[in-house]
């Protein structure tokens, strides 16, 4: 049992604050992937082509993030769905 009357010693101390930052990890995962979720435009409604236009494609996008090789399909930050790293939208924006 736990003497309530004991000062906390430093170990319980780290035990906690260890605890209380795997949580807040967790939720900042979790409200990050809800946030993305709900922020995505459709595809439609950003003029997505699989194909680019005047010389634009998503893999020079600074939203564009590449697949598992450089002709996978890859996502994107804005869009949801699958993006072909030789498509285009209207909010491509170019790579710094």
């Amino acid at each position: 049992m736990i003497d309530k009357n004991q000062p906390a010693t430093r170990r319980d101390m780290l035990k906690k604050t260890a605890g209380m930052a795997g949580v807040a990890a967790v939720a900042a995962v979790v409200m990050s992937q809800k946030a993305h979720a709900e922020g995505s435009m459709s595809q439609a409604s950003v003029q997505y082509q699989d194909s680019p236009k005047d010389g634009h494609q998503c893999d020079g996008c600074a939203l564009y993030v590449p697949g598992p090789s450089a002709t996978a399909n890859g996502q994107c930050t804005a869009v949801a769905g699958v993006i072909s790293p030789k498509g285009w939208c209207s909010i491509w924006s170019a790579k710094s």
